[in-house]
């Protein structure tokens, strides 16, 4: 990453608040996973690791980046920065069976429409 735009995401991450909180037990599986997923939704995200000294901080923002494929923009006291650019859109469709994804519901059969009274029968 060039300092360019790390400088670019550190911007864009300012006004952002942590999301995820790594707590006393540090960087167990499940908190991965969850780092993962939001990754994956947000593509830049703050973790905050208060329980954390700054050695354990820095071990943890490499593990982190080591299992997610994750870039450190920055790590200032007790707050994480991380990046992973998301994945192409064709990757990430959302699956057909969703609410109002089906070409019946696009009709508009069965739906009031905005601004048009009820009939009573």
């Amino acid at each position: 990453m060039s300092p360019a735009e790390r400088k670019a995401l550190k911007a864009r991450a300012h006004k952002l608040n942590p999301i995820l909180q790594l707590g006393e037990k540090g960087l167990t599986d499940a908190v991965v996973a969850e780092i993962d997923r939001a990754l994956a939704a947000h593509e830049l995200i703050k973790i905050r690791a208060a329980p954390l000294n700054r050695d354990e901080r820095e071990v943890a923002l490499a593990g982190i980046c080591e299992r997610t494929g994750a870039q450190a923009v920055q790590h200032i006291g007790k707050v994480l920065v991380l990046y992973r650019e998301r994945l192409p859109e064709a990757a990430q469709t959302a699956p057909q069976g969703s609410r109002g994804s089906s070409p019946e519901s696009s009709s508009g059969r069965g739906r009031i429409k905005p601004g048009f009274p009820r009939r009573r029968a």
